[in-house]
């Protein structure tokens, strides 16, 4: 009979897929048609279950269409006691939606959903709890906070992990409840399971981030869980570790000796050799507790998710060393084979970390050439970091990037040809060696059609003739030679700006008189830019004739000579050139270019003030790189990505790193040591060797260390006849205890045939005695 019910419970539970299946397939082609309001209220007050859940999937889908469902509330709520989980869910979904428009009516299910919290099944069990943190109405705060506290303590970890995702929920409902809440998430903290506790990382980071003290004894066990945990538990756990190596580990620094090696950087077993560092340098000494975090979250370098590998870098860039910052380059530089958004997002970060530690990314100079199907800002942050690593890069590395830099420059998007430009000009002021090359190669482009070409090649120019004036004379002149081939305007306003820089030079044998006269031939006919720039070189051609003018008549003043008539100045060609700028600036329509000419006129009378004005020394421009306004932001974020660009305050939810605990400020160390367990560190703040490890269990029992291992020498301590000595000498004590063991046993057989003998003895005295008396008694 058994058997047959069996079978027949088979046959029903297949029947009933078929069924779902069918009825699946059916609602996948005709949920999207709504049907009227007094069907779907048959739909859900049915006893059918098959019905109710085909009436739920239409009103959910309705409610995600953003179509009115409120009227449906009365009947679905009232099916949340429905013993099957897939109707129980639908229920849940649509009451979390729709509980703070009808918090009267949400109320009325909280009973059957703390019900739920005491079934059997864990999946219900949670489901529940995350249903009723999820309904946001505040009079119902406590009653969650009790079901948090009793899913705290249940069996079930999926339970106790919606226990720990409710607690932020709570927290927003009622801000009060938050001491009953720490409590809750310190006994979470400390759970066996990788995925409660980071979901209690998650809650922890969310309500209370600055209360370290409850991650001192949970410390050393949520670094073995990161590797574990889900990548959205992994970023807060990474972010909060940042934030508690800052506050609780002072930065330490030493002076290296000669042959000093660092050891803040090794692998697992500590076996790892560094480069020695020279004597002298600063050498950063590393908490052993900071070492077993930054070494437990690099195997998150191999990570899928792209978030995770830039939060690991950033917790090498922010409390690491730059060893450790090293090996997170290549992870960072394998996203760039992701979408082209997570390449953007990818590239801001290389930039930020290549702006510190740029030599570590020359061996991957390739990967940063510009490909025909990259975006605008991708190239853009390749061409930066190009040239952020020129410098640091070999020979071959950097003709390499001069001849990428010198192609693109050529091309036809005027917006790559600027930035390949600049590329190239900050690369010559990184490396004075390549200068020369570099100043080849803009020439080259300055009698160019193209005017964007033309305009920003000069502007390079002029920052690199500024940066050593005296070895670029030759340079001006071959510009100023060019100035009719010139037809950009800004081109020709800035070769005229370098005549004029120079214009002192030589005396009266400089070109920068004859440029002035030829330029005033077409000056009605010129930009209002290059205008400006062909009054300001006829002030300074006529402010050095005054000031020659002013020399040569102390000198004359000097000499006795005294019948010699001082010439007319107002002959001078030069001085005739500028009455004549005069007189074409009074009739041009520029009203700001008629300023600054009687702004130069009132000048040019006192040549002591205006030498001041005009002729002082300009200070060498600088081209820094792009991303130096990006500098101080957090890898990962979006402060990073917009450069600041929240306006004044910045942007909104950034919050900085806070600084390195003085050292002596900083929590004891033995607050990380859990109750019952032995120390894993011993006196010494360094990693042990497996080596040593295995050298030293032969000498355990010689006390030593805290950990229980001897403080022997390392690797090959002991050597071969060490060992045969100790196997000899156990051997020669094992023949001595069983000689004794031997004599002891003959001296027991010889002491019980004493005792035999003595009572062999005893016996037959008595037996004469017993005779005697015998013979005693017959004689009478």
């Amino acid at each position: 009979m058994e058997s047959i019910s069996r079978i027949s419970n088979l046959l029903e539970s297949a029947r009933e897929l078929t069924l779902d299946a069918a009825q699946a397939a059916r609602s996948s082609r005709s949920t999207t048609r709504s049907l009227p309001t007094a069907q779907l209220k048959k739909l859900l007050d049915s006893r059918n279950d098959r019905e109710v859940l085909d009436g739920l999937r239409r009103v959910i889908s309705m409610m995600y269409r953003q179509q009115k469902t409120l009227p449906f509330f009365s009947s679905i709520v009232k099916n949340v006691a429905s013993p099957n989980i897939e109707i129980k869910k639908l229920v849940y979904i649509y009451l979390i939606h729709h509980a703070e428009q009808e918090p009267d009516m949400a109320l009325l299910s909280i009973n059957t959903i703390q019900k739920s919290l005491s079934d059997s099944n864990p999946q219900v069990r949670a489901l529940a709890l995350r249903t009723m943190s999820g309904i946001r109405v505040p009079v119902i705060s406590q009653i969650v906070s009790l079901a948090i506290k009793k899913g705290v303590v249940d069996m079930s970890p999926h339970v106790r992990k919606a226990a720990a995702l409710a607690i932020p929920k709570c927290y927003r409902l009622e801000p009060s409840t938050l001491p009953q809440l720490l409590e809750y998430l310190a006994t979470l903290l400390g759970d066996k399971q990788y995925f409660v506790a980071g979901a209690a990382v998650s809650a922890f980071m969310e309500i209370c981030p600055d209360r370290v003290d409850l991650i001192h004894k949970h410390y050393r066990s949520l670094v073995k869980k990161i590797v574990d945990m889900d990548e959205w538990s992994q970023l807060a756990m990474l972010r909060m570790m940042t934030i508690y190596a800052r506050k609780c580990f002072p930065r330490r620094t030493r002076t290296a000796k000669a042959k000093d090696k660092s050891s803040d950087l090794q692998d697992f077993y500590g076996e790892a050799v560094s480069e020695p560092v020279s004597e002298g340098e600063q050498v950063v000494v590393l908490d052993p507790d900071l070492v077993l975090l930054l070494n437990g979250i690099k195997p998150l370098l191999q990570s899928r998710n792209s978030g995770v590998v830039v939060a690991v870098a950033r917790c090498y860039v922010d409390i690491g060393t730059p060893d450790y910052t090293k090996a997170a380059v290549g992870p960072l530089v394998a996203l760039l084979r992701g979408a082209q958004d997570i390449q953007q997002v990818a590239l801001y970060n290389i930039v930020s970390v290549c702006l510190a530690h740029p030599e570590s990314f020359v061996k991957y100079a390739s990967h940063f050439l510009v490909r025909a199907t990259d975006t605008a800002p991708v190239w853009e942050l390749k061409l930066e970091v190009l040239a952020l690593i020129f410098p640091h890069s070999p020979l071959q590395t950097k003709s390499l990037i001069l001849n990428e830099l010198e192609h693109f420059s050529r091309g036809t998007n005027k917006s790559l040809v600027r930035e390949a430009v600049r590329a190239i000009g900050r690369c010559a002021q990184a490396d004075p060696t390549t200068a020369p090359r570099c100043m080849r190669l803009l020439l080259g482009q300055i009698t160019s059609l193209d005017g964007t070409l033309a305009a920003e090649s000069l502007t390079v120019i002029r920052h690199l003739i500024q940066q050593d004036p005296q070895a670029h004379v030759g340079t001006v002149v071959r510009l100023a030679k060019n100035l009719d081939s010139a037809t950009d305007p800004q081109a020709r306003a800035t070769i005229i700006w370098l005549v004029g820089e120079f214009a002192g030079l030589n005396g009266e044998d400089n070109i920068a008189a004859d440029v002035l006269r030829i330029l005033l031939k077409e000056f009605a006919d010129e930009s209002e830019i290059a205008k400006r720039q062909i009054v300001l070189l006829a002030a300074k051609v006529y402010l050095h004739h005054l000031n020659r003018e002013t020399e040569a008549q102390k000198l004359r003043e000097g000499e006795e000579n005294e019948d010699q008539p001082p010439p007319n100045s107002e002959d001078h060609p030069i001085a005739r050139l500028w009455n004549y700028v005069l007189l074409l600036v009074r009739y041009d329509t520029s009203y700001d270019l008629r300023d600054r000419t009687r702004l130069y006129k009132a000048l040019l009378s006192v040549p002591q003030l205006a030498t001041l004005m005009l002729l002082a020394p300009k200070p060498a421009p600088q081209a820094p790189s792009p991303s130096e306004t990006r500098k101080g932001f957090s890898l990962g974020s979006s402060a990073l990505v917009l450069a600041g660009g929240g306006g004044v305050h910045g942007l909104r939810g950034y919050e900085p790193l806070p600084d390195w605990v003085e050292e002596g400020k900083e929590p004891d160390p033995k607050l990380r040591n859990t109750e019952g367990a032995r120390n894993e560190y011993g006196d010494e703040k360094r990693v042990v060797p497996a080596a040593q490890i295995l050298g030293d269990v032969g000498s355990t029992g010689q006390g030593g260390r805290s950990n229980g291992l001897s403080a022997a020498a390392g690797t090959g301590a002991k050597t071969l006849d060490d060992w045969l000595a100790e196997d000899e000498g156990e051997g020669d004590d094992a023949e001595e205890e069983e000689s004794e063991e031997e004599e002891e046993e003959s001296e027991e057989e010889e002491s019980e045939e004493d005792e035999e003998e003595e009572e062999e003895e005893e016996s037959d005295q008595e037996s004469d005695d017993a005779k005697a008396e015998l013979e005693g008694f017959l004689n009478r």
